[in-house]
């Protein structure tokens, strides 16, 4: 049975998300919301975990994960950043956006796009994802809540538990969240290229 906690949305108890980042760090499987919606998240050297997203969501290798960043400089660290792309970035964050961008050799290459290298990164702007990367130290290995079958992802954490009972293993529910996903935008080529359109204002990268 999936672990549930009511976490205040402007004041995350530390306790509680000492808790979560507990369970991440033993290789869990959380639900957490974000600034655009729930994701699934799990610690980045959780193979397991990555193949459990996989077969709730029904994902092929192609799909790009996202590396879900507490600030720049971290995202800095497993992505490769022009000069030009920095600005771009760096005036859309935090924010409901995703990054597709070349991957460095801190990412494992199973989280790579097979063939481009590429990865997704993004820094929400969501005070319990934030503290929950703030105690984990690392980026939160994500992925949209978003089940087979369905066209909107789950916004309610009672609901995304009694659904995925059994196949996760910790809820976070800190009441509203976004439900919409993040606005992709591959920044890898010549030119930005929006790959979905969300939450975040595409514009900018038009």
């Amino acid at each position: 049975m999936a672990r549930y906690f009511d976490v205040h949305p402007d004041n995350p108890q530390p306790r509680a998300i000492r808790q979560v980042v507990d369970l991440l760090r033993d290789n869990a499987l959380i639900a957490y919301p974000t600034d655009s919606c729930f994701a699934f998240g799990i610690q980045l050297g959780n193979r397991t975990g990555l193949d459990r997203i996989k077969d709730i969501r029904k994902l092929d290798d192609r799909h790009h994960f996202t590396l879900v960043c507490r600030d720049f400089a971290q995202l800095g660290q497993f992505v490769k950043i022009s000069n030009s792309v920095f600005r771009l970035v760096k005036a859309a964050t935090p924010g409901s956006y995703t990054f597709i961008l070349p991957a460095t050799k801190e990412v494992p290459r199973r989280l790579m796009h097979p063939k481009k290298q590429t990865v997704g990164v993004r820094i929400p702007d969501h005070k319990v994802a934030l503290a929950l990367l703030e105690e984990l130290g690392e980026p939160i290995l994500s992925s949209t809540l978003l089940l087979p079958g369905q066209d909107e992802p789950m916004t309610q954490g009672w609901e995304i538990r009694e659904q995925l009972d059994h196949q996760i293993d910790a809820v976070i529910d800190s009441g509203d969240c976004g439900t919409e996903p993040t606005t992709v935008v591959d920044l890898s080529g010549d030119e930005p290229e929006i790959l979905r359109l969300g939450a975040g204002d595409p514009s900018r990268f038009e």
